[in-house]
Protein backbone atom coordinates (compact mmCIF):
# COMPACT_ATOMS: atom_id res chain seq x y z
CA UNK A 1 0.00 0.00 0.00
CA UNK A 2 1.72 3.09 -0.92
CA UNK A 3 1.45 6.34 1.43
CA UNK A 4 4.43 8.28 1.91
CA UNK A 5 7.76 8.36 -0.54
CA UNK A 6 9.91 10.25 -0.05
CA UNK A 7 11.45 12.58 -2.79
CA UNK A 8 13.89 11.78 -5.11
CA UNK A 9 18.14 12.67 -4.08
CA UNK A 10 16.58 12.51 -0.38
CA UNK A 11 18.58 9.20 0.45
CA UNK A 12 22.21 11.14 -0.14
CA UNK A 13 22.62 13.70 2.54
CA UNK A 14 25.96 15.11 1.26
CA UNK A 15 24.17 15.96 -1.95
CA UNK A 16 21.44 16.60 -0.71
CA UNK A 17 23.40 19.53 1.28
CA UNK A 18 25.21 20.41 -1.95
CA UNK A 19 21.48 21.23 -3.47
CA UNK A 20 20.49 22.95 -0.64
CA UNK A 21 23.68 25.51 -0.93
CA UNK A 22 23.47 25.76 -4.51
CA UNK A 23 19.65 24.93 -5.98
CA UNK A 24 17.73 28.73 -6.14
CA UNK A 25 15.33 29.27 -3.64
CA UNK A 26 12.87 29.22 -6.74
CA UNK A 27 13.51 25.67 -7.56
CA UNK A 28 12.24 24.36 -4.16
CA UNK A 29 9.36 26.40 -3.58
CA UNK A 30 8.19 25.04 -7.53
CA UNK A 31 9.11 21.60 -6.43
CA UNK A 32 6.82 22.37 -3.31
CA UNK A 33 4.00 23.72 -4.80
CA UNK A 34 4.14 20.44 -7.51
CA UNK A 35 4.13 18.05 -4.02
CA UNK A 36 1.43 20.04 -2.34
CA UNK A 37 -0.68 19.36 -5.45
CA UNK A 38 -0.05 15.84 -5.71
CA UNK A 39 -0.92 15.81 -2.21
CA UNK A 40 -4.04 17.33 -2.36
CA UNK A 41 -5.15 14.95 -6.06
CA UNK A 42 -4.24 12.33 -3.77
CA UNK A 43 -5.67 12.79 -0.64
CA UNK A 44 -8.89 13.90 -2.68
CA UNK A 45 -9.31 10.33 -4.13
CA UNK A 46 -7.86 7.96 -1.57
CA UNK A 47 -8.70 9.44 1.80
CA UNK A 48 -12.16 8.93 2.89
CA UNK A 49 -12.34 11.69 5.52
CA UNK A 50 -10.74 14.02 3.26
CA UNK A 51 -13.46 13.33 0.68
CA UNK A 52 -16.16 14.14 3.17
CA UNK A 53 -15.00 17.08 4.71
CA UNK A 54 -14.14 18.71 0.54
CA UNK A 55 -18.05 17.89 -0.25
CA UNK A 56 -19.46 18.81 2.99
CA UNK A 57 -17.78 22.33 2.66
CA UNK A 58 -18.93 22.07 -0.84
CA UNK A 59 -15.72 21.87 -2.37
CA UNK A 60 -14.97 20.21 -5.98
CA UNK A 61 -11.80 18.77 -6.07
CA UNK A 62 -11.40 18.62 -9.80
CA UNK A 63 -11.44 22.98 -9.58
CA UNK A 64 -8.01 22.59 -8.28
CA UNK A 65 -5.39 23.27 -11.46
CA UNK A 66 -2.53 25.44 -10.09
CA UNK A 67 -1.63 26.63 -7.18
CA UNK A 68 -3.52 29.67 -6.98
CA UNK A 69 -6.81 27.53 -7.17
CA UNK A 70 -4.71 25.42 -4.24
CA UNK A 71 -5.58 28.70 -1.89
CA UNK A 72 -8.78 28.34 -2.55
CA UNK A 73 -8.92 25.09 -0.82
CA UNK A 74 -10.85 25.15 2.87
CA UNK A 75 -8.06 24.40 5.56
CA UNK A 76 -8.23 21.69 7.66
CA UNK A 77 -7.67 21.77 11.51
CA UNK A 78 -8.16 19.37 14.71
CA UNK A 79 -11.24 20.25 15.23
CA UNK A 80 -13.23 20.28 11.89
CA UNK A 81 -10.91 17.70 10.44
CA UNK A 82 -8.87 15.25 13.34
CA UNK A 83 -11.60 14.73 15.93
CA UNK A 84 -14.66 14.78 13.54
CA UNK A 85 -13.46 11.52 11.78
CA UNK A 86 -12.06 8.33 13.28
CA UNK A 87 -8.32 7.23 12.39
CA UNK A 88 -8.95 5.01 9.98
CA UNK A 89 -11.25 7.57 7.86
CA UNK A 90 -8.62 9.58 8.33
CA UNK A 91 -5.65 7.59 6.85
CA UNK A 92 -4.94 6.35 3.08
CA UNK A 93 -7.44 4.43 2.04
CA UNK A 94 -9.36 4.24 5.23
CA UNK A 95 -6.53 1.82 6.52
CA UNK A 96 -5.10 2.38 10.04
CA UNK A 97 -5.40 -1.13 11.65
CA UNK A 98 -3.14 -2.68 9.33
CA UNK A 99 -0.53 -0.50 9.08
CA UNK A 100 3.26 -0.50 10.80
CA UNK A 101 2.99 2.72 12.67
CA UNK A 102 4.80 4.01 15.64
CA UNK A 103 2.30 6.26 17.36
CA UNK A 104 2.98 9.56 19.70
CA UNK A 105 0.51 12.08 21.42
CA UNK A 106 0.35 15.31 21.97
CA UNK A 107 0.91 16.66 25.52
CA UNK A 108 -3.02 18.04 25.79
CA UNK A 109 -1.73 21.12 26.49
CA UNK A 110 -4.50 22.62 24.57
CA UNK A 111 -7.22 20.27 25.41
CA UNK A 112 -7.49 16.37 24.97
CA UNK A 113 -4.16 14.14 24.03
CA UNK A 114 -4.51 13.32 20.02
CA UNK A 115 -2.64 10.50 19.15
CA UNK A 116 -1.01 10.65 15.23
CA UNK A 117 0.60 7.72 13.29
CA UNK A 118 3.83 7.56 12.28
CA UNK A 119 5.48 5.20 9.31
CA UNK A 120 9.27 4.87 8.53
CA UNK A 121 9.14 6.89 5.64
CA UNK A 122 8.85 9.76 7.91
CA UNK A 123 11.74 8.95 9.98
CA UNK A 124 13.78 8.83 6.94
CA UNK A 125 12.70 12.26 5.70
CA UNK A 126 13.73 13.96 9.39
CA UNK A 127 17.10 11.43 9.10
CA UNK A 128 17.90 13.11 5.87
CA UNK A 129 16.86 16.87 6.93
CA UNK A 130 18.51 16.07 10.87
CA UNK A 131 21.89 14.52 8.73
CA UNK A 132 22.39 17.42 6.22
CA UNK A 133 22.52 19.87 9.80
CA UNK A 134 24.82 17.81 11.49
CA UNK A 135 27.11 18.03 9.01
CA UNK A 136 26.60 21.82 8.34
CA UNK A 137 26.61 22.71 11.95
CA UNK A 138 28.65 20.09 13.76
CA UNK A 139 30.72 18.15 10.79
CA UNK A 140 29.77 14.94 12.19
CA UNK A 141 31.73 13.59 9.12
CA UNK A 142 34.61 14.46 10.34
CA UNK A 143 34.20 14.10 14.23
CA UNK A 144 33.63 11.13 16.75
CA UNK A 145 30.13 12.23 18.32
CA UNK A 146 28.18 11.15 21.54
CA UNK A 147 25.07 12.73 21.28
CA UNK A 148 22.81 12.40 24.10
CA UNK A 149 18.87 12.61 23.40
CA UNK A 150 17.87 14.00 26.62
CA UNK A 151 13.88 14.57 24.78
CA UNK A 152 11.20 12.40 26.48
CA UNK A 153 11.03 8.87 25.73
CA UNK A 154 7.96 8.14 26.56
CA UNK A 155 4.92 8.31 24.38
CA UNK A 156 5.77 12.05 23.25
CA UNK A 157 7.36 12.42 19.88
CA UNK A 158 10.68 13.99 20.77
CA UNK A 159 13.07 11.24 22.06
CA UNK A 160 12.19 8.52 20.10
CA UNK A 161 11.92 9.92 16.84
CA UNK A 162 14.89 11.74 17.44
CA UNK A 163 16.58 8.45 18.03
CA UNK A 164 14.70 6.74 14.75
CA UNK A 165 16.56 9.58 13.18
CA UNK A 166 19.67 9.26 14.48
CA UNK A 167 20.07 5.92 14.05
CA UNK A 168 19.44 6.00 10.07
CA UNK A 169 22.06 8.68 9.92
CA UNK A 170 24.41 6.57 12.07
CA UNK A 171 23.89 3.22 9.98
CA UNK A 172 23.05 4.96 6.71
CA UNK A 173 25.97 7.60 7.00
CA UNK A 174 28.79 5.13 8.46
CA UNK A 175 29.62 7.94 10.88
CA UNK A 176 31.50 7.97 14.03
CA UNK A 177 28.10 8.49 15.68
CA UNK A 178 26.78 6.93 18.99
CA UNK A 179 23.52 7.66 20.95
CA UNK A 180 22.54 7.41 24.60
CA UNK A 181 18.97 7.89 25.26
CA UNK A 182 18.82 8.92 28.72
CA UNK A 183 15.92 10.46 28.51
CA UNK A 184 14.56 13.30 30.99
CA UNK A 185 16.63 11.86 33.93
CA UNK A 186 18.99 14.82 34.58
CA UNK A 187 21.28 12.46 36.65
CA UNK A 188 21.68 10.19 33.70
CA UNK A 189 22.78 12.99 31.41
CA UNK A 190 25.00 14.48 33.57
CA UNK A 191 26.20 10.55 33.99
CA UNK A 192 26.92 10.16 30.64
CA UNK A 193 28.77 13.49 29.88
CA UNK A 194 31.36 12.57 32.86
CA UNK A 195 31.63 8.49 31.87
CA UNK A 196 31.58 8.70 28.34
CA UNK A 197 32.71 12.27 27.17
CA UNK A 198 36.62 12.38 26.92
CA UNK A 199 36.08 9.89 24.43
CA UNK A 200 34.66 11.57 21.90
CA UNK A 201 35.55 15.13 19.69
CA UNK A 202 31.95 16.41 20.91
CA UNK A 203 29.34 15.81 22.66
CA UNK A 204 25.64 17.33 21.26
CA UNK A 205 23.16 17.34 23.48
CA UNK A 206 19.42 17.55 22.26
CA UNK A 207 17.15 18.70 25.24
CA UNK A 208 14.38 21.49 25.79
CA UNK A 209 15.10 24.76 26.50
CA UNK A 210 14.12 24.92 30.25
CA UNK A 211 15.22 21.21 30.71
CA UNK A 212 18.92 21.87 29.74
CA UNK A 213 19.47 25.00 31.79
CA UNK A 214 18.70 22.52 34.78
CA UNK A 215 20.99 19.89 33.24
CA UNK A 216 24.42 22.89 33.00
CA UNK A 217 23.45 23.96 35.98
CA UNK A 218 23.27 20.83 38.12
CA UNK A 219 26.18 19.13 36.07
CA UNK A 220 28.41 22.17 37.59
CA UNK A 221 27.18 21.61 40.83
CA UNK A 222 28.50 18.23 40.28
CA UNK A 223 31.83 19.33 39.79
CA UNK A 224 31.16 19.17 36.15
CA UNK A 225 33.72 21.47 34.06
CA UNK A 226 31.60 22.29 30.87
CA UNK A 227 34.40 24.43 29.20
CA UNK A 228 36.49 20.98 28.89
CA UNK A 229 34.05 19.47 26.59
CA UNK A 230 33.02 20.16 23.10
CA UNK A 231 29.75 20.51 22.81
CA UNK A 232 26.77 21.35 20.67
CA UNK A 233 22.86 21.69 21.37
CA UNK A 234 19.71 20.66 19.67
CA UNK A 235 16.35 22.17 21.13
CA UNK A 236 12.74 21.48 20.39
CA UNK A 237 9.38 22.43 21.57
CA UNK A 238 9.94 25.63 23.84
CA UNK A 239 10.84 29.29 22.52
CA UNK A 240 13.99 30.94 23.76
CA UNK A 241 15.29 34.02 23.70
CA UNK A 242 19.39 35.33 22.78
CA UNK A 243 19.81 35.57 26.52
CA UNK A 244 19.15 31.85 27.26
CA UNK A 245 21.38 31.53 23.94
CA UNK A 246 24.05 33.47 26.00
CA UNK A 247 23.84 31.95 28.98
CA UNK A 248 24.01 28.36 27.39
CA UNK A 249 27.25 29.30 25.69
CA UNK A 250 28.73 30.91 28.19
CA UNK A 251 27.89 28.22 30.53
CA UNK A 252 29.86 26.08 28.98
CA UNK A 253 32.68 28.07 27.21
CA UNK A 254 31.21 27.45 23.55
CA UNK A 255 32.90 29.89 21.39
CA UNK A 256 30.48 29.19 17.87
CA UNK A 257 27.62 31.56 18.90
CA UNK A 258 25.96 30.44 15.45
CA UNK A 259 26.96 26.89 14.79
CA UNK A 260 26.47 25.33 18.36
CA UNK A 261 22.93 25.82 18.70
CA UNK A 262 20.03 25.10 16.76
CA UNK A 263 15.90 25.67 17.89
CA UNK A 264 13.59 23.37 16.30
CA UNK A 265 10.01 23.91 15.08
CA UNK A 266 8.33 20.91 15.13
CA UNK A 267 5.17 19.36 15.93
CA UNK A 268 3.67 15.94 17.21
CA UNK A 269 1.34 16.30 14.04
CA UNK A 270 3.92 16.69 10.91
CA UNK A 271 7.21 15.77 12.86
CA UNK A 272 10.12 18.31 12.78
CA UNK A 273 9.15 20.90 9.91
CA UNK A 274 12.11 23.84 10.14
CA UNK A 275 15.02 24.28 12.43
CA UNK A 276 17.54 27.27 12.79
CA UNK A 277 20.51 27.29 10.66
CA UNK A 278 24.07 29.63 11.51
CA UNK A 279 22.00 32.35 9.01
CA UNK A 280 18.78 32.69 10.74
CA UNK A 281 20.86 32.90 14.40
CA UNK A 282 23.17 35.25 13.11
CA UNK A 283 20.23 37.61 11.77
CA UNK A 284 18.28 37.71 15.23
CA UNK A 285 20.93 38.42 17.54
CA UNK A 286 21.95 41.15 15.83
CA UNK A 287 18.28 42.04 15.20
CA UNK A 288 18.25 41.97 19.13
CA UNK A 289 21.23 43.58 19.59
CA UNK A 290 20.31 46.62 17.43
CA UNK A 291 16.63 46.77 18.62
CA UNK A 292 15.41 46.55 15.53
CA UNK A 293 13.35 43.17 15.55
CA UNK A 294 10.15 45.59 14.49
CA UNK A 295 11.62 46.39 11.13
CA UNK A 296 11.81 42.96 10.04
CA UNK A 297 9.22 41.00 12.20
CA UNK A 298 5.43 41.82 13.45
CA UNK A 299 6.72 42.44 16.83
CA UNK A 300 9.37 45.03 18.28
CA UNK A 301 9.72 43.05 21.78
CA UNK A 302 8.99 39.23 21.59
CA UNK A 303 11.85 37.56 19.94
CA UNK A 304 10.14 34.55 17.31
CA UNK A 305 11.94 31.66 16.82
CA UNK A 306 13.25 31.95 13.44
CA UNK A 307 13.75 29.18 11.13
CA UNK A 308 14.46 28.30 7.41
CA UNK A 309 12.04 24.90 5.72
CA UNK A 310 12.14 22.94 3.09
CA UNK A 311 8.72 23.47 0.93
CA UNK A 312 9.26 20.58 -1.06
CA UNK A 313 8.77 18.64 2.16
CA UNK A 314 6.91 20.98 4.20
CA UNK A 315 4.74 23.81 2.28
CA UNK A 316 3.69 26.36 4.38
CA UNK A 317 1.02 29.17 3.79
CA UNK A 318 0.64 32.76 5.70
CA UNK A 319 -2.63 33.26 6.38
CA UNK A 320 -3.60 36.35 8.32
CA UNK A 321 -0.56 35.84 10.61
CA UNK A 322 -1.36 32.29 10.80
CA UNK A 323 0.94 29.50 9.75
CA UNK A 324 -0.74 26.62 7.17
CA UNK A 325 0.89 23.63 6.29
CA UNK A 326 0.75 20.81 3.78
CA UNK A 327 2.49 17.24 3.87
CA UNK A 328 2.62 13.75 4.07
CA UNK A 329 2.83 11.88 7.53
CA UNK A 330 0.32 8.66 9.18
CA UNK A 331 -2.45 11.24 8.53
CA UNK A 332 -2.06 13.23 5.68
CA UNK A 333 -2.55 16.75 5.82
CA UNK A 334 -3.44 19.76 3.81
CA UNK A 335 -3.64 22.88 4.40
CA UNK A 336 -3.37 22.23 7.49
CA UNK A 337 -4.11 25.38 10.33
CA UNK A 338 -1.44 24.53 13.11
CA UNK A 339 -2.45 27.57 15.49
CA UNK A 340 0.74 28.88 15.14
CA UNK A 341 0.70 32.67 15.03
CA UNK A 342 3.86 33.45 12.46
CA UNK A 343 4.58 34.11 8.83
CA UNK A 344 6.81 33.17 6.06
CA UNK A 345 9.65 35.19 4.31
CA UNK A 346 11.39 34.60 0.70
CA UNK A 347 14.86 35.66 0.73
CA UNK A 348 14.27 38.56 -1.30
CA UNK A 349 11.94 39.86 1.09
CA UNK A 350 13.86 39.36 3.81
CA UNK A 351 16.63 40.81 2.54
CA UNK A 352 14.64 44.49 1.72
CA UNK A 353 13.34 44.27 5.40
CA UNK A 354 16.83 43.92 6.73
CA UNK A 355 17.80 46.86 4.49
CA UNK A 356 15.16 48.69 6.06
CA UNK A 357 16.92 48.18 9.68
CA UNK A 358 20.20 49.08 7.80
CA UNK A 359 21.59 45.54 7.49
CA UNK A 360 23.09 43.78 4.13
CA UNK A 361 22.47 40.30 4.66
CA UNK A 362 25.29 39.21 2.16
CA UNK A 363 28.19 41.42 3.64
CA UNK A 364 27.12 39.72 7.20
CA UNK A 365 27.42 36.51 5.98
CA UNK A 366 30.70 37.54 4.43
CA UNK A 367 31.76 39.16 7.84
CA UNK A 368 30.92 35.79 10.25
CA UNK A 369 32.77 33.75 7.71
CA UNK A 370 29.37 31.24 7.60
CA UNK A 371 29.43 31.33 3.90
CA UNK A 372 29.44 27.61 3.42
CA UNK A 373 26.21 27.33 5.55
CA UNK A 374 23.99 29.49 4.12
CA UNK A 375 20.63 27.38 2.57
CA UNK A 376 18.65 28.73 -0.28
CA UNK A 377 15.88 27.92 1.25
CA UNK A 378 12.60 30.18 2.58
CA UNK A 379 12.37 31.78 6.03
CA UNK A 380 9.41 31.25 8.81
CA UNK A 381 9.11 33.09 11.78
CA UNK A 382 6.66 31.94 14.72
CA UNK A 383 5.57 33.24 18.04
CA UNK A 384 4.18 31.82 20.78
CA UNK A 385 0.44 30.51 20.56
CA UNK A 386 -2.28 32.85 22.01
CA UNK A 387 -3.36 29.68 23.86
CA UNK A 388 0.23 29.36 25.78
CA UNK A 389 -0.78 33.22 27.10
CA UNK A 390 -3.26 34.32 30.31
CA UNK A 391 -5.43 36.84 29.70
CA UNK A 392 -5.20 40.12 32.28
CA UNK A 393 -7.48 43.13 31.87
CA UNK A 394 -7.86 41.63 28.65
CA UNK A 395 -4.60 41.92 26.81
CA UNK A 396 -2.61 38.93 27.13
CA UNK A 397 0.63 38.01 28.70
CA UNK A 398 2.74 35.79 27.16
CA UNK A 399 5.65 33.54 28.55
CA UNK A 400 8.75 35.01 26.38
CA UNK A 401 7.92 38.51 28.54
CA UNK A 402 8.50 36.34 31.97
CA UNK A 403 11.04 34.58 30.57
CA UNK A 404 13.02 37.74 30.17
CA UNK A 405 12.74 39.12 33.35
CA UNK A 406 14.31 35.84 35.03
CA UNK A 407 17.42 35.67 32.39
CA UNK A 408 18.82 38.82 34.09
CA UNK A 409 22.18 38.42 35.53
CA UNK A 410 20.82 38.41 39.83
CA UNK A 411 18.29 36.10 38.85
CA UNK A 412 20.05 33.55 36.86
CA UNK A 413 22.04 32.97 39.70
CA UNK A 414 19.05 31.94 42.28
CA UNK A 415 16.14 30.64 39.41
CA UNK A 416 16.16 28.12 37.42
CA UNK A 417 13.98 30.36 35.09
CA UNK A 418 11.11 28.23 34.73
CA UNK A 419 7.66 29.24 36.21
CA UNK A 420 3.92 29.40 35.87
CA UNK A 421 1.39 32.05 35.61
CA UNK A 422 -2.06 32.19 36.06
CA UNK A 423 -4.54 34.37 36.11
CA UNK A 424 -7.17 33.91 39.44
CA UNK A 425 -9.59 36.78 41.44
CA UNK A 426 -9.63 38.39 44.76
CA UNK A 427 -12.53 38.60 47.29
CA UNK A 428 -13.35 41.91 45.58
CA UNK A 429 -13.66 40.13 41.89
CA UNK A 430 -10.45 42.38 40.82
CA UNK A 431 -7.98 39.84 38.47
CA UNK A 432 -4.71 38.71 40.37
CA UNK A 433 -1.51 37.74 38.06
CA UNK A 434 -0.09 34.98 39.81
CA UNK A 435 3.51 33.82 38.94
CA UNK A 436 5.15 30.81 40.55
CA UNK A 437 8.91 30.66 40.65
CA UNK A 438 10.92 27.42 40.86
CA UNK A 439 14.41 28.53 42.96
CA UNK A 440 17.64 26.74 42.12
CA UNK A 441 18.95 23.90 44.40
CA UNK A 442 19.57 25.22 47.68
CA UNK A 443 18.35 28.45 47.20
CA UNK A 444 16.32 29.94 50.28
CA UNK A 445 13.03 31.57 49.56
CA UNK A 446 12.52 34.38 51.51
CA UNK A 447 10.29 37.86 51.40
CA UNK A 448 13.10 40.08 50.04
CA UNK A 449 14.03 37.42 46.85
CA UNK A 450 10.10 37.18 46.34
CA UNK A 451 10.05 40.92 46.06
CA UNK A 452 13.02 41.62 44.13
CA UNK A 453 11.84 39.38 41.06
CA UNK A 454 8.70 40.85 41.66
CA UNK A 455 10.14 43.81 40.99
CA UNK A 456 12.03 43.04 37.83
CA UNK A 457 9.12 41.26 36.48
CA UNK A 458 6.91 44.29 36.87
CA UNK A 459 9.73 46.32 34.78
CA UNK A 460 9.92 44.08 32.43
CA UNK A 461 5.70 44.28 31.62
CA UNK A 462 6.02 47.87 31.79
CA UNK A 463 8.91 47.92 29.08
CA UNK A 464 7.33 45.51 27.24
CA UNK A 465 3.35 45.86 27.16
CA UNK A 466 1.84 49.40 26.65
CA UNK A 467 -1.93 47.77 27.95
CA UNK A 468 -0.04 46.73 31.30
CA UNK A 469 1.49 50.48 31.74
CA UNK A 470 -2.17 51.80 30.83
CA UNK A 471 -3.94 48.95 33.81
CA UNK A 472 -0.96 50.03 36.33
CA UNK A 473 -1.32 54.03 35.81
CA UNK A 474 -4.93 53.17 36.59
CA UNK A 475 -4.98 50.91 39.96
CA UNK A 476 -1.57 51.32 40.78
CA UNK A 477 0.30 48.21 42.83
CA UNK A 478 -2.91 46.22 42.52
CA UNK A 479 -1.64 45.34 38.82
CA UNK A 480 1.85 43.96 39.97
CA UNK A 481 2.35 40.07 39.57
CA UNK A 482 1.82 38.24 42.79
CA UNK A 483 5.06 36.19 43.13
CA UNK A 484 5.37 32.59 44.91
CA UNK A 485 8.65 31.25 45.37
CA UNK A 486 9.23 27.21 44.88
CA UNK A 487 11.66 24.82 45.94
CA UNK A 488 13.87 23.25 43.55
CA UNK A 489 11.96 20.25 41.37
CA UNK A 490 8.82 20.98 43.59
CA UNK A 491 6.58 18.70 42.49
CA UNK A 492 3.30 21.29 42.61
CA UNK A 493 4.82 23.16 39.62
CA UNK A 494 7.51 21.60 38.55
CA UNK A 495 7.55 17.84 39.11
CA UNK A 496 10.34 16.20 37.41
CA UNK A 497 10.02 14.16 34.19
CA UNK A 498 7.21 16.26 33.00
CA UNK A 499 7.05 19.31 30.37
CA UNK A 500 6.73 22.51 32.01
CA UNK A 501 3.72 24.52 32.39
CA UNK A 502 4.03 27.93 31.84
CA UNK A 503 0.68 28.78 31.94
CA UNK A 504 -2.53 27.27 33.15
CA UNK A 505 -5.52 28.80 32.34
CA UNK A 506 -7.51 27.72 35.48
CA UNK A 507 -6.55 28.67 38.81
CA UNK A 508 -5.16 25.55 41.20
CA UNK A 509 -4.97 26.18 45.22
CA UNK A 510 -2.02 27.59 46.58
CA UNK A 511 -0.05 26.49 49.32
Amino acid sequence: MSRLLLPRGYRNAEKLTHQLQTLPEEVWVKRGERRALSLFRAMSHRVPAYRDFLAANNFDPSTVKSIKDFNKIPPIDKDNYLRKYPKDKLCWDGDFPHGQWVISTTSGSTGQPYYFPRETSQDWQYAMTAEAYLRTNFQIQDKSTLYIVAFPMGAWIGGLFTYEALKIIADHGGYDLSIITPGIHKQEVINAVKQLGSNYDQIIIGAYAPFLKDILDDGKREGIDWDQYKLGFVFSAEAFTEKFRDYVLNTTGTKDRLSATLNHYGTVDLGTMSHETPETVMIRRELVEKGTLGGVFPEDVRQPTFTQYNPELFYFEEVDNNLLCTAYSGIPLVRYDLKDYGGVLTRNALKDRLRSVGMDLDKQIEKHKIQDTVWNLPYLYIYERNDFSVSYYAFLIYPDTIRRALQYDELTAVTTGKFTMLVDYGENGRQLLHIHVEMKHGVEQTEQLASAIKKLMHEQLIKESSEYREVFKTIGDDAMPITYLWPYEDAEYFKVGTKQKWVIKESKSKK
